[in-house]
């Protein structure tokens, strides 16, 4: 692609990414070397061809990443808006432009707290991988490139936090939904392990397909989605226990998110829950 007009340099990021300003709107553009030699004030002329524009349209947000580019490591920076032109292709879509400041801060915050051996231990590490397969492997392939920036160990804890901010971009810059779909997965989890005394094993594909599925069920309890199931009778009869627990659960989900779970939602989830009781009983 190449830029419509002539644009002005606010900074040169690194060799191939630069900040310029475009009639008064924040862009970032991507291209090898285009940011060799430039320097505040430079121009780079219409019809220039670059591989990727981000276009920083919110004021707050154009404030903070001016802000932000000034206080971190430009190398930090490059890596991270590199890796993300990367990561929109990979995916195929555009990210909402709030992951410019919000997962560029975090990360920032995050390498100075690793060095000072200051780990924070993210309590949804599982329920992040297993929701959110494909943001976690992305940001595991981001963690790898800033640990060779920073010099600096980056666990798969803060990889998680790096996969909910990319999933937040994904969803409209939602971080707080994000983080409340994750807690909430954990709640549930957490309630059928006490409801029916046994433990969960993360790292098991019950578990993932049961987070898989509470996903979905979010989602189309958020969007007001029936599903049928001609099951739904049998299940309450021969699963009890699990439909009752499945009942607690989908109170759980209609009080966190004030949104009605339909009976035909509770039986499905009473099925995993069956599993579960099942499985680990043999064992």
């Amino acid at each position: 692609m190449e830029i419509n007009n002539d644009v002005t340099v606010t900074r040169a990021i690194n060799n191939n990414v630069l900040l310029v300003r475009d009639k008064g709107v924040e862009k970032i553009l991507f291209e090898k070397g285009i940011g060799f030699g430039k320097k505040f004030g430079d121009k780079i002329k219409a019809k220039t061809e670059v591989s990727k524009i981000f276009i920083i349209e919110d004021y707050d947000n154009r404030k903070n990443f001016n802000e932000i580019v000034t206080t971190v490591d430009n190398k930090l920076v490059g890596v991270f808006e590199e890796a993300l032109g990367e990561i929109q292709d990979e995916l195929g879509e555009e990210l909402n432009e709030n992951i410019h400041v919000g997962l560029i801060e975090h990360l920032s915050f995050s390498v100075k707290r690793l060095k000072n051996n200051q780990e924070i231990i993210n309590p949804f590490l599982n329920e992040v991988e297993a929701l959110y397969s494909k943001e976690f492997n992305l940001a595991s392939k981001l963690a790898r490139r800033v640990e060779k920036v920073a010099k600096v160990k980056i666990p798969d804890g803060e990889v998680a936090f790096i996969a909910i901010h990319i999933h937040s971009a994904r969803n409209n810059g939602k971080l707080a939904n994000t983080i409340k779909y994750a807690y909430l997965s954990n709640t549930i989890v957490e309630y059928i392990e006490d409801k029916l005394g046994i433990y969960i094993d993360r790292q098991s594909l019950d578990y993932t397909r049961f987070l898989i599925h509470i996903r979905f069920a979010i989602e189309r309890v958020m969007n007001d989605k029936k599903i049928e199931n001609t099951l739904k009778d049998i299940i309450k009869e021969k699963y009890k226990l699990s439909y009752t627990i499945s009942k607690d659960v989908a109170k759980i989900i209609s009080d966190t998110l004030e949104c009605e779970v339909c009976e035909n939602e509770v039986a499905y989830i009473a099925m995993h829950i069956e599993r579960f009781r099942i499985s680990l009983s043999n064992n």
